[in-house]
């Protein structure tokens, strides 16, 4: 869990626009007052922020993907139409790496959809996906992860997104073409 709440501090403090009180970042994140003060004391050592805000945004981007790694708690499907599957979907999930970044920017061949899901939600998204295809490596990978994953999310094209902070890690961690993708919208940051 360590390593998932500081990256739920990360991504307030990338997702928020102002700086915030540990308070707030302790409610946003799910965190502890006493965690959060002890990680921003860290990041501060590091001079990746001031108080509670990022000094450089890109920094800061760049040690969060320092610290995070690739999801590997997945299942994969094969579905024809995905992302009209996804819009009228009745169930919580955020819209990541070629997709998501297809929407966005338009860089990357949308070769695969991946998308965030709360665990507890992985029975009913099972049932929708070989209701509509097929169990087994595919176009879509349903990925389990920390929910607050989806924090910031917001929907783009009728579809839910994961915020740009955690697109861009995710992008760059799944490597190739996705990390390329990832250092232009961290130049556009």
């Amino acid at each position: 869990m360590r390593g998932d709440k500081r990256e739920r501090i990360l991504r307030v403090l990338l997702n928020s626009g102002e700086a915030l009180s540990k308070s707030e970042i302790s409610k946003r994140s799910g965190c502890t007052r006493q965690w959060v003060i002890l990680f921003l004391k860290d990041l501060q050592k590091k001079k990746l922020i001031k108080g509670t805000a990022p000094v450089d945004r890109k920094k800061l981007l760049k040690y969060w993907l320092s610290i995070s790694k690739k999801p590997k708690r997945f299942r994969s499907y094969m579905v024809r139409g995905p992302l009209a599957l996804l819009k009228k979907a009745r169930m919580e999930y955020a819209l990541t790496t070629y997709q998501a970044e297809n929407i966005v920017q338009h860089y990357l061949f949308p070769s695969r959809v991946d998308i965030y899901i709360k665990e507890e939600d992985l029975p009913g998204w099972h049932s929708l996906m070989t209701k509509h295809g097929l169990y087994g490596k595919g176009n879509v990978r349903i990925i389990l992860a920390d929910e607050h994953v989806m924090y910031g999310k917001r929907k783009l094209g009728g579809v839910s997104i994961v915020s740009m902070p955690q697109l861009m890690i995710d992008l760059a961690n799944e490597g190739g073409p996705c990390k390329e993708a990832a250092e232009m919208l961290m130049e556009k940051m």
